[in-house]
């Protein structure tokens, strides 16, 4: 038998920038007072309730893949006074593209240079979709990005519903802050778990909170040291010095006891 946790691990990120910064989780588990098992929209409602306040001086777009599409979790955001801009697939929401269908949509391709090669975007979008197909559907509005490389293949492709409006001007940033999600996966999850925090080792899952504790200040280490990187000089320097995170970890742990050696002989 295998008991793990799960969690919603919220984390800023930005187009044009290399830095996640993890902020408050949010675990999936049995909720006092509830018989139903808890899922990830209500931990998602849960950390809306509890911290969006919190964020909303920084204005922020709250990002999600797929499972972030549904109406009930849309609400919760337009309810906090939030703008979100999560993925939305074809198959996922069979309404969207019933509306759609028939309809020619806006269109922009832009041709971009990478070194030597050109790269086509093409951007197409649609407002005003109801998101569900009953009388209380709120509205949306759809965009859609492919990238064509130099040969003409394409390269990728991604569509997303957003609350905020959609025009020829805002189309392409629009999809570049979608796009930036991946920085959630690459820079938020997949460092604490292969960069030297070992996210995912077992650490014990104890009897009620031990697993979420410990996930917590693995979480609040990566969050420490990113900061760290980002403003502070000296940790600036030290990260250039030994170029990786596990090259800076494995000089704590040979510096660390002399340290405390000079520490215990003046104390």
């Amino acid at each position: 038998m295998k008991y793990f946790c799960t969690l919603l691990a919220a984390t800023v990120v930005a187009p044009g920038h290399n830095r996640a910064v993890s902020v408050e989780p949010e675990f999936v588990e049995p909720q006092d007072g509830h018989d139903k098992q808890d899922c990830e929209s209500r931990a998602v409602r849960r950390w809306l309730t509890a911290h969006a306040a919190q964020y909303a001086g920084l204005h922020p777009v709250y990002l999600g893949d797929d499972l972030f599409s549904p109406q009930s979790i849309c609400q919760a955001e337009l309810d906090q006074g939030a703008d979100f801009l999560f993925v939305c697939k074809p198959d996922s929401d069979p309404s969207i593209e019933e509306f759609r269908a028939g309809i020619k949509l806006d269109e922009l391709t832009q041709k971009v240079r990478r070194g030597k090669r050109w790269t086509t975007y093409r951007y197409q979008w649609l407002c005003d979709v109801p998101l569900r197909g009953d009388v209380k559907a709120i509205t949306v509005n759809c965009l859609m990005i492919e990238i064509l490389d130099a040969d003409g293949e394409l390269t990728y492709r991604n569509s997303f519903i957003t609350d905020m409006p959609v025009n020829r001007e805002n189309v392409a940033e629009l999809a570049a802050r979608g796009r930036a999600r991946w920085k959630i996966e690459n820079e938020g999850f997949s460092t604490p778990k292969t960069k030297g925090y070992h996210l995912e080792h077992d650490f014990g899952h104890g009897q009620q909170k031990l697993s979420a504790v410990l996930v917590t200040l693995n979480l609040l280490a990566f969050a420490c040291h990113t900061v760290c990187g980002l403003s502070g000089r000296a940790s600036k320097a030290a990260m250039r010095e030994l170029v990786t995170r596990q090259g800076f970890f494995h000089c704590m742990r040979h510096s660390l006891p002399i340290w405390c050696s000079v520490v215990g002989r003046f104390a």
